[in-house]
């Protein structure tokens, strides 16, 4: 409950999810309606087949006892129902730590002061993101960019996926050894998310292999793009550790594919496919080069580009 105590900790409603690919995520309650639901535009979005678009409703409501608001979850005659705590119902007052259950999606209410917010923001961090690099993991990623792609629909927009891949990557640890390995992977991480834009999405998918997302960008600019993060590896003085200490240095390039949204497909995991094929294909022509997943006529790549957003 919400009470003067409460109030002078900066307490704050909150859903946080228990199960699927935002998992320990905490979503604020910070407007007097919201909706759960898998729409693109419900205002806290389950990406589950089995809820419905606009599946439920918390309502935030002046209280007449003591506590200073009460948050009230509504089911919105959703397909599947909605259960709090194992029970199927209509209409509920949440109390802290209720647990919601949308299709196969767990959220739980929490009341939660900047300690327990920050807490929670660390363990999704720990959980979504690769431990040497700070890029997002693979099911992050995916996640990510299902989301991009329902806005992308949505709005018209284009966007390129990246496949990128280290060549000959095993030689750097038979010659340095795992350290420098370790240590060339994390540099090959910065030098891509250097070269993205705010918006634009990073991932390790494994040893060395990367992939990314860049919004509003059609085949032309993201060949670009990739050449660019392709330019910028092979110029990189990648680190080599002897003994724990950064001595000298040693270079790696990279291969990359490129497809593009909606030309080459309109779904998000069959364009990271096309992308990874594109892939392969720099590396059949020779390494340290970018392919993209069908082929582009100079004229199109010699046009104009239009600008992208900052």
């Amino acid at each position: 409950m919400i009470d003067s105590e409460i109030i002078r900790r900066d307490i704050r409603p909150s859903l946080v999810f228990l199960t699927g690919e935002l998992i320990a995520v905490p979503i604020p309650l910070e407007r007097e309606e919201v909706i759960l639901g898998r729409a693109i535009e419900a205002d806290v979005r389950v990406n589950d087949f089995l809820v419905s678009r606009k599946h439920a409703r918390i309502e935030t409501t002046p209280s007449d006892s003591r506590v200073a608001m009460e948050y009230i979850l509504h089911d919105l005659d959703s397909r599947n129902g909605t259960f709090l705590n194992g029970r199927r119902i209509r209409r509920e007052k949440l109390e802290n730590g209720d647990k919601i259950t949308l299709g196969e999606t767990i959220l739980r209410f929490d009341l939660l002061d900047e300690i327990d917010r920050e807490y929670q923001r660390q363990i999704h961090r720990l959980i979504s993101h690769d431990d040497l690099t700070g890029l997002l993991s693979s099911r992050s990623f995916f996640s990510e960019l299902r989301r991009e792609a329902g806005r992308a629909k949505a709005e018209g927009r284009p966007f390129c996926v990246l496949m990128m891949d280290g060549d000959n990557f095993k030689s750097v640890n038979d010659t340095y050894g795992h350290l420098t390995g370790s240590k060339t992977i994390e540099e090959i991480g910065f030098s891509i998310m250097t070269n993205l834009r705010t918006g634009d999405a990073a991932a390790r998918f494994g040893g060395d292999e990367f992939a990314a997302f860049l919004l509003d960008a059609d085949l032309p600019q993201g060949l670009v793009a990739a050449e660019r993060i392709r330019t910028s590896i092979e110029d990189y003085p990648f680190s080599v550790i002897r003994q724990g200490k950064a001595r000298e240095a040693h270079k790696i390039t990279v291969s990359i594919g490129v497809a593009s949204f909606p030309e080459d497909s309109s779904d998000p995991i069959e364009l990271v496919e096309m992308a990874d094929s594109a892939l392969y294909r720099a590396k059949r022509g020779g390494r340290n080069r970018v392919a993209a997943y069908r082929d582009i006529s100079d004229e199109e790549m010699k046009r104009d580009l239009p600008p992208r957003r900052a």
